[in-house]
């Protein structure tokens, strides 16, 4: 009979859990073995922090003396201070590279609400200290989080991620997406990036389609000296949206995917699998499978639900260019009608019923719903949006409707066709929830139902907005907060507007769109929330710069909800 040595049994628990080593305080402190000659240039990570736990995450990078693809070994250590003078846990974890050398630690039996660093350590080098944190039980009168999303290397420097690492103490960093991009040289939004240093290297120039194509591209974006000292400052709460995959994924396919660059699903997982390994996530049943959607608690303060709004249940987009005729006109009665079909989905039916019951089940004085995309009803007048499809034929119509609005709502008269101007409106992006009406008018019914304090916070757009969520009674069901882009280029870019022009049109977005209270279309940042039992506060910060790592502070803007 062979013997089930502890060695074995590590061998074991890292196969059925991919890769994610599990560590109880039964194992504290037990002589490591040996360390592989390894350095640490990606850095260190942490996240999916419980109040008992928490990943703390590193990459391996093979030394010399490890050629051909041989097991590492390194030791990691966790301690109460950044000098680690006492020393609460220590240990060994082997990885491969069939997991792409990354380490996880899912580190057990921790105390709530405490700060704790580590570190990992090879046979010569020593990886950089990374602080986090677990979350909090029982009363809490605070929370604070970091949120961020669409961070695209060749468009700039993540500065806005060196930004929120120097303010430092955050609960835990949300991230809703677009942790890297899929595109090649020569793609989307990388105009400027051999002239600011930027470029894609020659081995990962191309669209991502392989596992080795997006591990290689986590590779390059964890280089980059924002992150790194983010990761290395709080704990991460992260989901994917589609640039993990292609742009404008659905559960079948993706804008950005087509037959000639092979099986869908096979570049699907080859993405998933590469987002497991590389980002600070506790894998559902240590397996690499689309189930990203799960719920952290915040004491009883702050109840955090993050969800999957594109691989595992969302129905293809809508697209306005299907439902226009030759002559250019709109066919709206049939656009109206898929619109309104009630089997259409964004969550699927198997991740809406969690929600549902999730919802029901939860205690928290807040419920904070962390997706992708904007929920808010974003309706514009059509001749706007029609004007989009049009190549720039028309004027556009945009300081002329938002006079009318204007005049309107100082109670001046406006005629038939002015009216109808403004009151035939149509949803500005079908990507969002705009295109899955009848499931958000769902869920806004249940949650009015429960009478739950929501908040919804956003990414995917690259622009600032704060909304008020009602249902198509006119009902406040709640209020969506949506973060900048880290980088990548927004609505300032799409319509060719400089910064002045975008300010204005920032300014009359509010009043063209009912429920709409604040939008930002040019600049590049993040958004910091803090919940109170009475309050929350929404506070968009911004840099002055993406063309270089030296940045400043470009201006912040800043909204306070009041309960009662």
């Amino acid at each position: 009979m062979n013997r089930f040595t502890r060695r074995n049994f590590l061998k074991a628990a890292l196969a059925a859990t991919g890769g994610v080593l599990v560590s109880t305080p039964l194992q504290a402190m037990s002589r490591p073995e040996l360390p592989s000659e390894v350095s640490f240039p990606h850095g260190v990570a942490s996240g999916d922090p419980l109040q008992d736990a928490v990943i703390l995450w590193t990459r391996a990078t093979p030394g010399a003396s490890a050629p051909g693809g041989k097991p590492l070994r390194v030791t990691w250590e966790l301690a109460r201070d950044d000098q680690f003078t006492g020393v609460l846990r220590r240990g060994s974890a082997e990885t491969t590279a069939g997991r792409d050398y990354t380490i996880k630690i899912d580190v057990q039996g921790l105390e709530p609400d405490t700060t704790y660093y580590y570190r990992f350590v090879g046979a010569s080098e020593q990886s950089p200290v990374g602080r986090t944190k677990t979350l909090p039980a029982g009363g809490v009168d605070q929370v604070r989080l970091a949120v961020f999303s669409c961070s695209n290397y060749p468009a700039g420097y993540f500065n806005a991620y060196a930004l929120a690492a120097e303010r430092g103490d955050w609960d835990a960093v949300l991230h809703l997406g677009d942790y890297i991009y899929e595109y090649p040289a020569g793609g989307y939004a990388t105009e400027r990036a051999a002239q600011i240093g930027r470029a894609l290297p020659e081995d990962n120039a191309g669209e991502l389609l392989s596992l080795a194509d997006y591990r290689k591209r986590y590779a390059l974006y964890r280089t980059d000296a924002g992150l790194q000292a983010l990761h290395a400052a709080a704990p991460f709460i992260a989901v994917w949206d589609d640039h993990e995959i292609a742009n404008d994924t659905w559960k079948d396919g993706a804008e950005n995917h087509s037959p000639e660059e092979g099986d869908f699903y096979t570049r699907r997982a080859a993405a998933i699998q590469a987002y497991y390994e590389w980002l600070p996530i506790r894998p559902p049943l240590g397996e690499t499978k689309p189930q990203i959607y799960r719920s952290f608690q915040f004491g009883d303060l702050l109840d955090l639900h993050m969800l999957d709004t594109r691989v595992i249940g969302r129905d293809e987009q809508l697209h306005f260019s299907r439902y226009l005729g030759e002559d250019g006109s709109f066919d709206g009665r049939a656009f109206g009608a898929a619109l309104a079909n009630p089997d259409r989905t964004l969550l699927g039916p198997t991740q809406r019923n969690w929600l549902a019951q999730t919802l029901q089940e939860s205690g928290g004085h807040w419920q904070l719903l962390g997706q992708q995309v904007l929920m808010g009803k974003m309706h514009l007048p059509a001749e706007i949006i029609m004007g989009y499809y049009s190549r720039g034929e028309k004027a556009d119509p945009t300081p002329e409707l938002v006079q009318l609005k204007m005049a309107s709502l100082k109670g001046e008269t406006l005629s038939a066709t002015q009216r109808a101007r403004l009151e035939q409106t149509v949803p500005y992006n079908l990507d969002a929830w705009d295109g899955y009406a009848v499931e958000r008018e769902a869920l806004y019914r249940h949650v009015a139902e429960l009478g739950k304090n929501l908040v919804v916070v956003a990414g995917d757009t690259h622009n600032a907005w704060c909304n008020h969520l009602k249902d198509d009674s006119g009902r406040l069901i709640g209020l969506e907060f949506a973060a900048p882009s880290v980088t990548s280029p927004g609505m300032e870019s799409y319509l060719q507007l400089d910064e002045q022009s975008a300010q204005q049109l920032a300014k009359g977005m509010p009043v063209l769109i009912d429920g709409l209270q604040y939008c930002n279309l040019h600049q590049r940042g993040y958004m910091a929330l803090t919940f109170s039992r009475e309050e929350v506060k929404a506070e968009w910060q911004f840099v002055d710069n993406i063309d270089s790592a030296e940045f400043g502070v470009a201006g912040s803007h800043s909204v306070v909800h009041r309960l009662g």
